[in-house]
C-alpha cells in the first residue's frame, strides 16, 4: 500500500555531495504515492541536474525566488501553502545556520519561513562540521522550535573521514516520514465513519441490497485523514481501496455494521453515517437455496436497528452527521431526518439515473440546526473535502460553546 498517497512533499536540496542521493529519495517518495515538488538552492545544481529530478517527479524544479513567471502571483507563498511537509535532504551546515537565524536568502529558506508545514531536515556534512559548537547550537535551536532532525548517520565520508555527518539513507528517510498528517483541522480527533451498502441474506446464494458503491464514504475517509483525524471506516462490501492512514473494518449485514460501530465508538469525537444501511432484513434466512416452485414468493421482512439514531441518543454521543439519499422532496425529508434523529448535521443528495449511487460526481445539500449550504455537483473527492471543512466548522463551533 502507498503509505504517503496524496501527501504533498516539498523536497529541498542544498549544495552538498549527498545531493546525488536526492534522485533516489524523490523516486521512493513518488513510489509511496506522494506528490513531490523539488526546490533546489542555487549551488545544488552543481551536484545534481534538475532535469533528472523533473523526470522523476513530473514537476519542474524550482530554484529561483525572483522568478518572473511564478512570482507574478506570489508563487513562493502559494508553494508554502501547498506543502503538507517540507523535507530538506541534504541539509548542509550553512543551510542549518540560515534557518536557525531566520534568514530568507533564497527560495528554499524563504519557504521554510513562510510555510506552517512541519519541517524535517536530513543533515549532511563533514564530521568536524557536524561536531562544531556553532552547528550543535544551531541544531539545538531548531529542534527547540519543532524542527525534526533525520540523522545524520555515522560512517565513511566523501572526504575520507569517518564519523557522524553522513546523510541518512533515502529509504530510512522515507520510513521516518509520518503516514498521517502532522497538522489539520481534525488533528488527533477520532472519527467513526460508515460507508457502502449492507447485504441482508435471503438464503446462501441471494441477498437484499442496494446500489451503493462506497465511493462517497471512502472519499470522506481520505479527506478526514488528510485533516489529521484518526479514522475508523466501517464498510459494507465494496470494491474500494482503503485510504492511507485509515483503519478499516469490513462487514456485510446491518447487524454486523451496528456491532462494529459500537465497538469502535469509545473515544470518538465525530460519527458520520454515510453507509446505505438496509432498513429491513428477512425474518428468516433459508438454510438452502430457495427454489422457484411457485409462481409467487412472499418474504417477511423485519426492521433493522437504526444505527444513527442509537448513536445520537447516547448520553456520551459524539458529533453526529447523517446522510439522506432521496428521489424526491429532498429538503423536506432531510430536515425531518435531522430533527427526528437529533443530528448535528445532515448531507442530502438526490438519487437518479445520473446522480447519486455508483456515480463519480455528486451534489449535496448540507443542513444543520441554524444554517445550510448547497455544494454544487463535483467529483466525490472534491465534495468530500468541502464537506469535511463544513463538519470541522460546526464541530469547532459546538465544542467552543
Amino acid at each position: 500500500m502507498q503509505s504517503l498517497r496524496g501527501r504533498r512533499v516539498l523536497l529541498g536540496i542544498t549544495a552538498g555531495i549527498a545531493a546525488y542521493k536526492a534522485a533516489e529519495l524523490a523516486r521512493l517518495l513518488v513510489g509511496e504515492g506522494a506528490e513531490v515538488q523539488v526546490v533546489m538552492t542555487g549551488s545544488a545544481g552543481r551536484f545534481i541536474g534538475p532535469m533528472t529530478l523533473q523526470a522523476i517527479t513530473g514537476r519542474a524544479v524550482r530554484d529561483a525566488l525572483f522568478d518572473p513567471v511564478h512570482e507574478a502571483a506570489m508563487g513562493h507563498i502559494e508553494l508554502a501553502r501547498w506543502a503538507d511537509v517540507i523535507l530538506v535532504a541534504p541539509a548542509t551546515a550553512d543551510f542549518l545556520a540560515q534557518i536557525a537565524a531566520g534568514m530568507a536568502r533564497d527560495l528554499l529558506s524563504t519557504l521554510c519561513l513562510a510555510s506552517t508545514a512541519p519541517l524535517l531536515v536530513a543533515p549532511a556534512m563533514n564530521q568536524a562540521m557536524w561536531r562544531h559548537a556553532a552547528t550543535r547550537a544551531n541544531v539545538a535551536l531548531l529542534v527547540g522550535r519543532g524542527v525534526t532532525m533525520l540523522g545524520p548517520d555515522e560512517g565513511e565520508q566523501a572526504c575520507g573521514d569517518t564519523g557522524p555527518g553522513r546523510m541518512m539513507e533515502p529509504a530510512a528517510i522515507v520510513a521516518s516520514l509520518p503516514a498521517r498528517p502532522l497538522r489539520g483541522r481534525l488533528l488527533g480527533r477520532r472519527v467513526v465513519l460508515t460507508a457502502g451498502p449492507t447485504r441482508e441474506a435471503l438464503d446462501p446464494v441471494r441477498f437484499l441490497g442496494n446500489r451503493s458503491s462506497g465511493k462517497m464514504g471512502f472519499a470522506l475517509a481520505s479527506a478526514l485523514a488528510a485533516q489529521g483525524a484518526e479514522v475508523v471506516l466501517v464498510s459494507g462490501p465494496v470494491a474500494q481501496a482503503t485510504p492511507p492512514g485509515v483503519e478499516r473494518i469490513d462487514v456485510t449485514s446491518a447487524l454486523e455494521m451496528r456491532d462494529a460501530v459500537f465497538t469502535s465508538l469509545p473515544g470518538a469525537a465525530i460519527f458520520i453515517a454515510c453507509a446505505a444501511v438496509a432498513d429491513f432484513r428477512p425474518a428468516v434466512v433459508a438454510q438452502q437455496k430457495i427454489k422457484k416452485t411457485t409462481e409467487t414468493l412472499t418474504l417477511e421482512l423485519i426492521r433493522n436497528p437504526d444505527i444513527l439514531s442509537e448513536v445520537s441518543a447516547r448520553s456520551d454521543r459524539p458529533f453526529c452527521v447523517g446522510f439522506a439519499a432521496e428521489t424526491h422532496d429532498l429538503e423536506t425529508f432531510a430536515e425531518a431526518k435531522l430533527k427526528t434523529k437529533g443530528l448535528d448535521m445532515i448531507a442530502a443528495n438526490r438519487v437518479s439515473a445520473s446522480q447519486g449511487f455508483e456515480m463519480d460526481d455528486n451534489a449535496l445539500l448540507v443542513i444543520w440546526n441554524d444554517g445550510r449550504e448547497a455544494l454544487a455537483q463535483q467529483s466525490k473527492p472534491q465534495l468530500a473535502a468541502r464537506l469535511v471543512n463544513l463538519i470541522a466548522d460546526r464541530f469547532d463551533a459546538q465544542t467552543a460553546t
